[in-house]
């Protein structure tokens, strides 16, 4: 791994606002963003993935793009899988706090995501124009494999609130409409909101940031209700869905750009889309466990460490399939 970039990762503004947040949550300090606030910066970051995943796919087109959206839906389906299996080994989970966390990991981060598009673009590593939609479309197999396997079934799917949550939420509803809008917008409509959409989204990264890092903070002494197995799992589950990503990324001729942002895609877990419908679907289930799980654990391991694991991932296995094609 190159450590000049893993370096350079870990001292990127954006994750150095993150430490910020933790810090002054644990010196009790009144910093926060307001909701609004907060709401309107997940607002722009939703709706600009989907604007530059749609007008990339204006300008390459969609054919180039079917197949890996077709991969990456199955792998939105066989994570969620991986997950409830692992899980098994935690005892004292019932099947819904099972179903749960798998819905949160099978689900993905849009701000992890951006924030490796950040370090792809800071590293000036290429990446293709569509990988972008491939977030949209891992968004919704994750939860619902996720619920149906807490519920026991295709039952779940007759639950009209839920569907309504998955399909319907502002996740799915700003992702697909910015990938629709940047399907049909030229390039002078395009430009003209770029300044928001594009040039302003590390800033808007850093103060989303800062905002989570600030939960995070408030959130570390649920650690004791996790215990050291569920902890383990938080771990291990994006290194396990990370290497997976990377190395069918690499096998289906992504770049090396491409294939980190479907490792990082297939590491990260939900923290805004998936307790909303988890908590429709399976109210029984404990809602802290998996939202402690995937903020306080697995995001800040990927934003640190992870996302420069999976781009050395992503190079390691494209020099292997280089070898194995001779």
């Amino acid at each position: 791994m190159n450590l000049n970039l893993a370096l350079s990762n870990l001292t990127s503004v954006p994750v150095l606002a993150f430490a910020l947040g933790v810090l002054a949550s644990r010196l009790k300090s009144d910093l926060k963003l307001s909701q609004g606030a907060f709401d309107a910066i997940s607002f722009v970051l939703l709706l600009a993935i989907g604007l530059k995943g749609g007008f990339a796919l204006s300008k390459h087109g969609i054919a180039e793009a079917a197949f890996p959206i077709v991969v990456t839906l199955l792998l939105g389906c066989i994570i969620p899988i991986i997950a409830f299996t692992l899980l098994r080994f935690v005892k004292s989970l019932k099947i819904q706090d099972r179903g749960a966390i798998a819905a949160h990991y099978g689900s993905t981060s849009l701000v992890t995501f951006t924030a490796a598009l950040y370090f792809l673009d800071a590293a000036n590593v290429h990446y293709e124009g569509f990988a972008t939609t491939l977030l949209v479309a891992m968004e919704i197999p994750g939860i619902l494999i996720g619920i149906l396997l807490a519920k026991g079934g295709a039952k779940a799917l007759r639950d009209p609130k839920l569907l309504k949550e998955v399909f319907l939420g502002k996740t799915v509803v700003l992702l697909i409409g910015g990938v629709l809008i940047g399907l049909v917008a030229d390039e002078r409509g395009f430009e003209a909101v770029k300044a928001l959409f594009v040039d302003a989204q590390p800033g808007l990264l850093t103060l989303f940031l800062l905002s989570l890092g600030i939960g995070a903070g408030a959130n570390l002494g649920e650690f004791r209700k996790l215990g050291g197995i569920l902890v383990a799992f938080a771990l291990a589950m994006p290194l396990i869905g990370g290497t997976l990503g990377a190395l069918v990324g690499s096998a289906i001729g992504l770049s090396v750009g491409g294939a980190t942002a479907l490792a990082v895609l297939c590491a990260s877990a939900s923290y805004i889309a998936a307790p909303a419908a988890v908590g429709i679907a399976l109210p029984e289930a404990n809602k802290s466990l998996p939202v402690t799980a995937s903020l306080g654990i697995t995001f800040p391991l990927n934003l640190t460490i992870g996302i420069p694991i999976y781009f050395w991932l992503a190079m390691t296995f494209e020099n292997v399939f280089k070898v194995w094609h001779g």
